[in-house]
């Protein structure tokens, strides 16, 4: 049975659940998508949201399996006592919405698909269009969002890697103790269950691993409450999800300079009229290099399309999106994961209440499964990557160097940690609890203060206003509109 907000969800959905991951596994294979030899594209530093895992951490390539131990973890004197980890789900593929765009593009390269007189001009353009035009359009509107198998191996590799760093935290005896709490999104719930079939590869190499409701730690819970707090959200709804003008700066960067000048060089390589083109279809023709090198693990001509600047501001067109929608661009868009940040804190609270009563923590491993959406905004609640200037659709250039980059923030697969620490003090009897914080296996410095490590209690202290003045209700309640009339 899954697992709601409150506990149990009423209905047994096990059948209906293992259904879904046997059509879905049989589906992926007999598609034949299964990654081949590792391709790079130099387009893959670009491709923002779409990115893969392992081109936002190179050292991952040789083994994806080994993990890489960051100088900065603490040892020595300190015991990880929880280890608290938000993660997005694995490799997908596109939407729905994408993939009708994709046709819509790839008709009309069919469309123009130059003759056979002018064919064999010579011209590079022509080829590409008429390769394009030719080339399989194997996404089906089935897919829509769901996990492929790329990304399956992605959650059970991260798995693997983090057992590995902390192997007191992913220990045998701690499997059944594991928390799973999921959005109710197939990707993120069939991502859970990848990452779990992973520590049991760790904790039990001999043994296959066993249907998910049959694990001692049981199937994830669900809450989406948690997990997609920006569906629960009125006012960031109404004011940044359905508000035509909130994304003004996207909008406007689709038809500025750098955009156009992209759109004109696409219909020239393409050979077809610039008036066909519009910023959309550039941008799923971008996506696609991007869905094709990280699903297939071919470089397909969607890439040739394409050059390094071109793909710099189509990053740049798709970090203006996340920055308006997810990020810094409107306040309510970090404040609605208040509840989220102050869930994280509770777990670690109770970890420093059981270790100071000499009492084994209940939970050692807390992992929370979610979107680049659940991520984003938690981040820039923190006051992580931040720029000095609000990325517009006017300063690009500026705007070059930003810190703002989504595609080394939140790729697929991307994982924000939380550890807690016990720190014996060898010159006092003084016990301590420090935190460290990890963003895609890599020491996060503080944002306060870009050390590596806090005392918890520091670490509480610079965030006090986010644990005791920030109520989700309260943030995300609308303003009430003064209906009172003067006329009698």
């Amino acid at each position: 049975m899954l697992r709601g907000p409150g506990g149990l969800l009423g209905v047994s959905v096990r059948p209906a659940a293992a259904l879904a991951v046997a059509l879905l596994s049989s589906l992926s294979h007999c598609s034949l998508l299964e990654p081949g030899d590792p391709v790079a594209s130099a387009l893959s530093p670009y491709f923002g949201t779409k990115t893969r895992y392992e081109d936002a951490n190179p050292w991952l390539l040789p083994n994806p399996e080994a993990p890489r131990r960051d100088p900065n973890l603490l040892e020595e004197a300190c015991t990880p006592v929880q280890l608290v980890a938000l993660i997005r789900h694995g490799t997908r593929y596109p939407t729905a919405k994408q993939i009708r765009k994709l046709r819509l593009l790839h008709g009309l390269l069919q469309a123009h698909r130059p003759g056979n007189d002018r064919a064999g001009g010579g011209g590079g353009g022509g080829d590409l269009g008429a390769r394009l035009a030719d080339w399989p359009l194997w996404y089906a509107d089935w897919m829509d969002g769901q996990l492929v198998e790329k990304g399956r191996q992605d959650m059970r590799q991260l798995a693997l890697r983090l057992a590995s760093l902390f192997p007191a935290l992913f220990s045998r005896e701690n499997y059944g103790r594991l928390q799973l709490i999921t959005s109710s999104k197939h990707r993120c719930v069939e991502s859970s269950v990848a990452f779990l079939n992973g520590l049991w590869q760790h904790c039990y190499p001999e043994l296959p691993p066993p249907d998910v409701a049959d694990m001692e730690c049981g199937p994830p819970r669900i809450n989406d409450k948690l997990m997609r707090f920006f569906d629960h959200c009125e006012k960031f709804l109404t004011e940044v999800e359905k508000n035509d003008t909130a994304l003004y700066h996207v909008e406007a960067f689709k038809t500025g300079p750098e955009m156009q000048n992209v759109l004109r060089k696409v219909a020239a390589t393409l050979q077809v009229p610039v008036n066909n083109l519009n910023a959309d279809l550039i941008q799923v023709a971008f996506f696609t290099c991007s869905f094709d090198l990280a699903i297939k693990g071919v470089k397909s001509p969607w890439c040739d399309v394409f050059d390094t600047d071109d793909g710099k501001v189509l990053e740049y067109l798709n970090d203006l999106k996340q920055y308006w929608k997810r990020g810094y661009g409107y306040a309510i868009n970090s404040r609605s994961s208040c509840t989220l940040f102050q869930d994280i804190f509770q777990h670690l609270d109770k970890a420093v209440e059981q270790k100071k009563r000499s009492q084994p923590v209940s939970s050692p491993v807390i992992l929370q499964f979610g979107h680049a959406e659940t991520l984003l905004p938690l981040l820039s609640l923190m006051g992580y990557f931040k720029d000095k200037e609000p990325l517009t659709a006017y300063n690009y250039k500026e705007q070059m160097y930003r810190k703002f980059r989504s595609g080394h923030i939140v790729p697929y697969a991307s994982n924000l940690i939380f550890v807690l620490y016990h720190c014996k003090n060898a010159e006092t009897p003084k016990e301590e609890f420090r935190v460290q914080m990890l963003l895609n296996e890599k020491v996060l410095p503080l944002a306060h203060s870009q050390k590596p490590v806090s005392l918890y209690e520091d670490l509480k202290n610079h965030y006090k206003d986010i644990l005791q003045n920030c109520h989700t209700g309260q943030e995300c309640e609308l303003p009430k509109v003064n209906n009172t009339s003067d006329e009698l």
